[in-house]
């Protein structure tokens, strides 16, 4: 689908190949030769024996014929037998007449071996030769293309997707419907580009995307190139840097003087902060090559002239750590933020990514939208295929919500892990996934439990999910405090059933404790009041730099984020001490069932407690917990 800026020679077109492979098998062939004439050396023709044996022989009337080849005498018996034996330069015929034996008493074969010893001696003379002169054929050979190749490294290795290539359009792309509305008009820049020049717009020069990975920014790129009908040209931000100084940014020039000259064209740079870290920091580790090559991606923006109609885009998950001479007016001027998608956006996903997937009659698209509140387009689309997957192994016709929901959690949180467990490790874990589900079912706010299971997943050893109805984008601190004390159920049940604690609630603590600490340090929460003391960037994102704070206020912050942990614990506590009858058939239920869904846990607490949904039946010192902040 991509071809490089510098397209590879084909496989005649290589120099040097053709030549190498020759050399090859010269050689294997006259390694072979070798082997082939020291086989079929006469010497090797029966026993050994001198000449004089073979005259008294001959006299003796025991020999049938003598085969004179060379120096070399075979001779064969009229029993049948063959000896061999070497004679001197002599004629053996002389030989013969000198021992008194008539030559005619035995049959005398002589064969020419002049162009064999001529062909011998040529291969052992000339093959060594042959192989130093064709050994530095292929030294110099490599230099030279080891020259070409480092003259080489100052052209660009970005893939130039063409206009006659399979082209991704913005109906390919979903969730990022805002996105998509900034984009259009560079879209509409580069396919009537003098609409913008008659009335004096300047477009912007570059357009920065900012997203979470997996939300689609390098598809979002390759759409607007695709609905724009111009050159592409794509390169990651890494692709830039090499050992050797300087190349970087002749890489950045060659790319932006091929951009022009196809012009119009999109230059797409994928993670640009490997290359646009802020300068003189100390976070790009003193290489200088980084920042030449920045310098040369600054350079090179500013020197675009008003009617080169080439857009950069790029596209990051970490502006907070680019230069802020990217960021100015003339270069990326334009930032266009994506988001995970909504509700709307998810369903939208899931219908382009179901396309050539067959889905069963019970697969509702809405459904399964409302429970993937989190998901990128990504997830979503790797969940789909593993739902294709799951239902593939399982010899099915169709994909079906089960298949769906097993994706969903293998994307979530990995896949299903048999690990051997004792039954008291089985409900120990039994008791501490109740404990959230149960704790989870009584708070007001919280999303109702999805699925409670002790099947290992991943690195835990259960899990409990609760999906949110719609989605969210604002937090009370009751709601809070109440996540906090879900997170904490499994903990309050191993120690109200057990009276002991485990290390199996070491990641509930740690989300308990962030979310404590950003209550207290960032939404003013607390008896604190409002303030804050994280210091973040532009975008969100906590910088490294950290303001100075006195001890005194660090240890009340300290103190505040412990009253609302230890308020969010005493919460979940009541919760299940109330509904302990609750915590013990649940734990049981999972011991029998391993997997309890939405409909099965909710058919448990109703039995038990008599009523639907909790909420309402806590008295009122818990209630009261929720909201009465701790003072200093």
């Amino acid at each position: 689908m991509a071809q490089n800026m510098t397209p590879p020679l084909s496989k005649e077109a290589k120099p040097g190949k053709g030549w190498k492979n020759f050399i090859l098998y010269s050689v294997v062939v006259a390694i072979s030769l070798i082997l082939v004439l020291s086989i079929i050396n006469p010497s090797s023709h029966g026993t050994k024996i001198p000449v004089s044996q073979v005259l008294n022989e001959i006299k003796d009337e025991k020999v049938k014929s003598v085969s004179v080849e060379g120096n070399e005498l075979i001779v064969t018996y009229k029993d049948g037998g063959e000896k061999s034996a070497t004679k001197d330069s002599e004629s053996f015929i002389k030989t013969l007449e000198s021992s008194g034996i008539d030559p005619k008493s035995v049959e005398i074969t002589i064969k020419d071996q002049a162009m064999g010893d001529i062909w011998l001696t040529l291969l052992t003379t000339f093959l060594p030769m042959l192989l130093i002169i064709g050994f530095f054929f292929m030294i110099f050979r490599q230099a030279k293309e080891s020259q070409g190749s480092l003259f080489s490294f100052g052209q660009s290795r970005a893939k130039l997707f063409n206009k006659d290539q399979p082209r991704v359009k913005f109906g390919d792309v979903a969730g990022v419907d805002e996105a998509k509305y900034e984009l259009e008009e560079v879209v509409e820049f580069l396919r009537i580009p003098e609409k913008f020049h008659a009335l004096g717009a300047r477009i912007p020069k570059g357009v920065l995307l900012v997203g979470p990975a997996g939300v689609g920014k390098t598809l979002l790129a390759k759409a607007v190139a695709g609905e724009a009908n111009t050159a592409f040209f794509s390169v990651a931000g890494s692709e830039f840097m090499e050992m050797l100084v300087g190349v970087g940014a002749s890489r950045v020039r060659d790319l932006f003087n091929t951009a022009k000259k196809s012009g119009p064209a999109i230059i797409f740079i994928d993670e640009i902060d490997a290359i646009g870290r802020q300068r003189g920091n100390g976070m790009s580790g003193g290489h200088d090559e980084r920042e030449q090559t920045l310098n040369q991606i600054l350079v090179e923006m500013d020197g675009f002239n008003p009617n080169d109609n080439v857009i950069v885009l790029a596209a990051t998950n970490r502006p907070d750590m680019l230069d802020k001479a990217l960021l100015r007016p003339g270069r990326f001027d334009r930032i266009v933020h994506l988001e995970l998608p909504d509700i709307n956006g998810r369903k939208e996903l899931l219908k382009i990514h179901s396309r050539g997937k067959t889905m069963g009659a019970d697969v509702d698209m809405e459904r399964i939208a409302r429970r993937t509140v989190g998901f990128s387009g990504a997830d979503v689309e790797n969940m789909l295929n593993e739902a294709a997957i799951i239902a593939a192994r399982a010899n099915k016709k169709q994909i079906d919500i089960a298949d769906i929901e097993n994706a969903a959690l293998k994307v979530k949180l990995g896949p299903e892990r048999k690990r051997l467990q004792s039954e008291a490790d089985r409900r120990m874990t039994a008791y501490h996934e109740a404990g959230h589900a149960v704790v989870m079912w009584t708070m007001k706010t919280l999303d109702p439990v999805t699925r409670i299971s002790i099947v290992s997943r991943g690195m835990a050893l259960g899990f409990t999910t609760a999906n949110p109805e719609t989605d969210r984008y604002n937090e009370t601190k009751t709601r809070l405090m109440e996540i906090i004390a879900g997170m904490l159920g499994g903990r309050g049940a191993e120690e109200l059933v057990y009276n002991e604690l485990t290390i199996g609630a070491s990641n509930d603590l740690e989300k308990a404790n962030s979310i404590a600490r950003d209550m207290v340090t960032m939404y003013g929460m607390s008896a604190l009041g409002p303030i804050s003391t994280e210091k973040r960037g532009a975008f969100g994102y906590n910088d490294f730099e950290r303001d100075s704070y006195s001890n005194e206020l660090m240890a009340k912050i300290d103190d505040e984020v412990q009253k609302i942990l230890r308020a969010s614990e005493k919460l979940a506590i009541n919760a299940l001490s109330e509904h302990r009858k609750a915590l013990d058939v649940v734990t049981e239920a999972l011991m029998k069932e391993e997997t309890i869904d939405a409909e099965r846990f909710k058919e448990i607490m109703t039995e038990v407690t008599g009523i639907s949904r909790a909420g309402q039946i806590l008295s009122g010192p818990i209630s009261a917990e929720i909201i009465t902040e701790p003072q200093v």
